[in-house]
Formats: structure tokens, C-alpha cells, sequence
């Protein structure tokens, strides 16, 4: 027996069907929506967002030929760890060379502070001698006038008394030119003897430099240095990378950033990890201009054709060092970062940035003179005439 199907209830009960479908759907969008609007109203996020650090390129600081590598790219380095030797061969000869030239100085100096002695007595003995001629002089003139001495003998006495009249005055005078460059001053801070103290410690310098270690610990990468290259002051070797000092350099297009903060909590995805890891930061500051303004060639908007674009302005975003240390990150990984910035946060203007980590400054080039002063005091002494 056939059901007999009627077109009316067939058509309500599409429209009941239809109209399901349609309350669910629009449930769904708006539970979506209101889920979306409730996760993302308090946040600014970005997928412009990488992580970076420091990058310490270590250069050559002396002149020679690369003999050892002592470290190779990954490798974890100290500070003050030797990585890179030169060979030393010209700094050692510089260095000798200085060292002579030191002792000649003091030996010269000393030369001529005994020579204000000698120039003394010379002068000394000459006014003995004028002393003794003048009073043969009287004797002469009184004896001349008597007839008892010729006027030969007169006139020699006059003469010997004007030669050593000048002899003694010449004396005097090279005295005084040995004084105005010897005295007033001890050997050891004779001018002259500081400027060879200077070119020793610079040689010394050269030398010690020949081994060049580490400013920072870090991770190397993108090692130059080859064994036999020559390199000269100033050549890069290696690059040392701090990987416990990173930080995330978020790009946020400018009509986000008007409410974006420092001192505003952040939460950093990074693409290498998916959703897995959840790293969170805080904002450290913002970047005073648009990426644009430092490119290489900035823009010139002065034109006839100008087309408006939304520009990007970096902002600084301080990691947390547990998690960091827990899931070490790498510089150049991109991310996805978003700022809470219902946060009330800190003046615009504001910088948490902390300068006191060992990648803003290093001590492996404070005590490099010790050595050297020890030297310097050591050769000085070895060549005065009084030790």
C-alpha cells in the first residue's frame, strides 16, 4: 500500500530543516565570534614578530697569519676563552725592538745627567785656571811697570784670561741645555723615557693580541677564520652569539600601535613549535621610528605619486629567562606575538631595557699592561748607571 505524500508538509518540513540549519549556523558564527572578540579585544598581535640577540663579531686586533682555531661553529664558548692564534712573529720583533729602544733612552738620559757633572768640574777648574792667570796678570802689570816683565808676557795673560773667560761661559751654556732637558724631572718621567714606555706597551699590545679570546660566552657561528689566512686589524673572524639574551623584535603595523605600552605582558608563539610552547615576554620599549625611516634607502614621499602604505614600527619584547633557559631559542626564528595591551603599562616613551648583562661590556682587555709595566720597570733599572 503507497503513503501518500502531500506537497505541503513536504515544504514544512524543508522550512523546519532549512531553518535548523540556519539557527545552527548562525550560533556557531556567533559563538565564534564572541569566543574571537573575547580572546583578541585586550591584545595586539602580529606575525611580524622574530627573535633576536646579540651578534659579537670578533675581529683580528694585530697583524699576522692564522696558525690554530680553537673553536668551531656551535661550539659553546666562555669568556676569555683563546679562540683564534696568530702567528706572533712581527709582534715579537716589535716587541724587541721597543725593549732596545727603551734601555737606549734611560742609557741616553743617563749619559747626559753625568754629563752636568763633568761640564761642573770643567767649569770648576777653568775658574781655577782664570783665578790663577788673573792674579799672573797683576804681577805682570806691576812687574811691567817696573820693566822686570815684557809687554809680550802682559798681552799673553790678557789673551789666556778672555779664552778661558769663553771656555767657561761655553761650559756654562752646554751645562745649561743639558739641565733644561735632564732635570726638573726623574729618569722615569723623562719624556723622552715615556715615549718609549708608550711604544713598548703599544709592541706589547701587538703581541699579547696575537691570541684572541672571547669579550663574551656565547654559541660561534658563521666562522671566517681559515688556517694561513693574514689578516690584518679590524678583519673579522667569527661571530659569537649570547643565546641566553634574546629578545622578540615584533614589526606592529602603526594603527596598532597607539595602544601598545611598555611594561605590557606579551605571549610569543614560535612557528618552529607550533602551539606547543607559549613563551611569555614583556614589552621593554618601542622603537623611536618606523622601520622605513632607518632602512638603507629611506623613502621620499616628496613625489608626485604616492600611494599610502601602513608602516611598521618595531617593538622590543623582553623574554622570560626560565623559559628561555628551559627551551633555548635561536635568532631569525619567526613568531607569532600578540601584546595584552588592556594592560595600562608605562609611559610611551619608557625603556626597560637592562645594560647590565656581559654583552654590553667586557673585562678580558683590563689587566692586558700588567705584564708590561713589570717589563718597563725591569729594563729601566737594568740600564741606570747607579743599579
Amino acid at each position: 500500500m503507497h503513503k501518500t505524500i502531500r506537497p505541503k508538509e513536504i515544504i514544512r518540513l524543508r522550512q523546519r530543516r532549512l531553518a535548523a540549519v540556519t539557527l545552527t549556523l548562525l550560533l556557531t558564527g556567533t559563538a565564534t565570534l564572541g569566543y574571537w572578540w573575547y580572546t583578541t579585544k585586550d591584545w595586539a598581535a602580529t606575525d611580524d614578530a622574530f627573535v633576536t640577540g646579540h651578534q659579537i663579531t670578533l675581529k683580528a686586533q694585530t697583524e699576522g697569519t692564522i696558525v690554530e682555531i680553537l673553536a668551531e661553529n656551535t661550539q659553546q664558548v666562555r669568556h676569555g676563552q683563546v679562540l683564534v692564534r696568530l702567528d706572533g712573529v712581527r709582534a715579537q720583533l716589535g716587541l724587541e725592538q721597543a725593549q732596545a729602544e727603551l734601555g737606549e733612552t734611560v742609557r741616553h738620559i743617563e749619559k747626559l745627567t753625568a754629563g752636568i757633572e763633568t761640564l761642573r768640574r770643567r767649569i770648576e777648574s777653568r775658574q781655577a785656571a782664570l783665578s790663577q792667570v788673573s792674579h799672573d796678570l797683576q804681577r805682570y802689570l806691576s812687574a811691567y811697570r817696573d820693566g822686570a816683565a815684557s809687554e809680550q808676557q802682559v798681552q799673553n795673560a790678557k789673551d789666556k784670561i778672555r779664552e778661558l773667560d769663553a771656555a767657561i761661559k761655553e761650559a756654562e751654556a752646554e751645562k745649561s741645555g743639558i739641565e733644561a732637558e735632564v732635570q726638573g724631572v726623574g729618569i722615569d718621567r723623562h719624556p723622552s723615557v715615556e715615549k718609549a714606555k708608550s711604544k713598548l706597551r703599544q709592541a706589547f699590545l701587538e703581541y699579547r693580541r696575537s691570541n684572541i679570546a672571547a669579550p663574551a660566552s656565547g654559541f660561534v657561528a658563521k666562522r671566517r677564520a681559515q688556517i694561513g689566512d693574514m689578516v690584518k686589524p679590524g678583519t673579522p673572524l667569527l661571530t659569537i652569539v649570547p643565546l641566553d639574551d634574546l629578545w622578540i623584535e615584533a614589526n606592529f603595523l602603526e594603527n596598532q600601535i597607539a595602544d601598545i605600552r611598555p611594561g605590557q605582558s606579551a605571549e610569543i608563539r614560535i612557528d618552529a613549535y607550533g602551539d606547543q610552547i607559549v613563551y611569555h615576554g614583556r614589552v621593554q620599549g618601542i622603537n623611536p621610528g618606523t622601520g622605513s625611516s632607518f632602512a638603507l634607502l629611506p623613502t621620499d614621499n616628496a613625489t608626485g605619486n604616492f600611494i599610502h602604505i601602513a608602516e611598521r614600527v618595531p617593538v622590543r619584547i623582553g623574554l622570560n629567562p626560565q623559559e628561555l633557559r628551559k627551551n633555548p631559542l635561536q635568532p631569525g626564528l619567526s613568531t607569532l606575538t600578540r601584546i595584552k595591551i588592556s594592560e595600562a603599562g608605562d609611559a610611551l616613551l619608557a625603556s626597560h631595557i637592562d645594560i647590565a648583562g656581559e654583552a654590553y661590556r667586557t673585562g678580558i682587555y683590563k689587566h692586558e699592561l700588567d705584564d708590561a709595566e713589570q717589563l718597563i720597570q725591569k729594563i729601566v733599572a737594568s740600564n741606570r748607571f747607579d743599579e
